[in-house]
């Protein structure tokens, strides 16, 4: 608790009680958050909870109606979370809005499909030593990786980089590395090495915990450490990017066992002011009807033109619930997908293509972390 609540202020928890006892509860960690062309306050919910006692009583209803009004007064134009289940939010206006893999690569598919020469140096760290250096790279990556947030010194030292006294258990510890070219950190790794042997042969695990380097040679090369480290038969990693450069680095990258799940949902929770926040491809303009039950004050006919979003008596091109654009506002989606999935209506022909035009990015959103 007194680890956790070094990055969870404590205004920011809502409680559910019943006869002086506490039955529910949801928090919200205040971050930073990059999205396309920028950087917005957010809210990332989590520890969002109910007593299996008070089931079906509106209690999840409760805080949430609490809490997105809170975010509101705080003036954070989004909320953003991982969703537990993927039919509980939606109701309270969260979309998918980015999609998340992870692989499982065996030793003997994990060569490159063009030959590797290292340039870099690396060199295995301790804990301290990585929270002077990784936070260094992690910075230049994020302010241009829609969905990654900013980290504080206390969210890297008591979540990302913390290990228990007891280690990681059966997983084993820890271990860090960095990359640096002429003694400058272009990339890093978290992994652990679980050991394991099946008659006199290692069916040892590498679990990639976390491995973020600059785009191109660095990233081929800390990926090309991490799969070459002996003992290990396979190297597996989770809450990866749709697009990520393993496509393209493996000589045979269908053997990496790619699973595809959802990653960040988003909610809108100021229309205007979230739309406004982010900047987009091409100029333009388009007219969107937004439904927001849960958050009436979103209701209504919206312009989006410039690169600012305000209230307009124009005919509306585009209707869709406040999730939907929770859904494309990274850049993890498209409008038109929404509008062959019957979760956008398109009422002006051509509107959807012209939208997507307008809220295309160049990657896709990826953030590397459970919160």
């Amino acid at each position: 608790m007194e680890r956790f609540s070094k990055n969870l202020p404590i205004e920011r928890m809502h409680a559910a009680r019943e006869g002086g006892k506490t039955v529910g509860g949801a928090g919200a960690f205040p971050f930073e958050l990059t999205v396309p062309g920028g950087v917005v306050p957010t809210a990332g919910v989590t520890v969002v909870g109910t007593f299996p006692t008070h089931r079906r009583r509106g209690v999840l209803r409760s805080l949430m109606r609490a809490q997105l009004d809170d975010v509101h007064e705080r003036g954070e134009p989004l909320a953003l979370l991982w969703a537990s289940e993927d039919t509980i939010y939606g109701r309270f206006g969260y979309g998918m809005a980015s999609r998340t893999g992870s692989v499982s690569i065996p030793k003997e598919h994990s060569a490159y499909a063009q030959p590797n020469e290292r340039r870099a140096a690396l060199r295995i760290v301790d804990a301290g030593e990585a929270l002077t250096l990784f936070p260094r790279v992690w910075n230049r990556v994020r302010l241009k990786t829609p969905g990654m947030i900013a980290r504080t010194r206390n969210w890297w030292e008591y979540r990302v980089l913390f290990e228990p006294p007891a280690g990681g258990g059966e997983g084993g510890p820890k271990r860090f590395v960095v990359l640096e070219s002429e003694g400058r950190p272009e990339g890093y790794a978290i992994y652990r090495h679980k050991p394991k042997w099946d008659e006199g042969e290692s069916d040892a695990e590498l679990e990639v915990v976390e491995a973020i380097a600059l785009d191109g040679r660095p990233t081929a090369e800390i990926w090309r450490y991490l799969l070459d480290i002996d003992w290990s038969a396979r190297t597996t990693a989770g809450l990866l990017p749709s697009d990520h450069p393993l496509w393209w680095l493996l000589a045979t990258p269908r053997r990496m066992r790619l699973k595809i799940g959802d990653g960040l949902w988003v909610r809108l929770v100021d229309v205007g002011a979230a739309l406004s926040a982010r900047t987009y491809a091409t100029d333009g303009a388009i007219v969107f009807d937004v439904l927001d039950e849960f958050c009436p004050w979103n209701e209504g006919r919206w312009r989006l033109a410039d690169g600012r979003a305000k209230r307009t008596t124009a005919a509306a091109q585009l209707r869709c619930d406040v999730t939907m654009l929770g859904s494309v506002y990274l850049g993890g989606f498209t409008f038109s997908q929404l509008v062959r999935g019957g979760r956008v209506e398109e009422l002006r022909r051509g509107a959807a293509v012209r939208a997507d035009a307008i809220f295309a990015t160049d990657r896709a959103p990826w953030c590397p972390e459970i919160f």
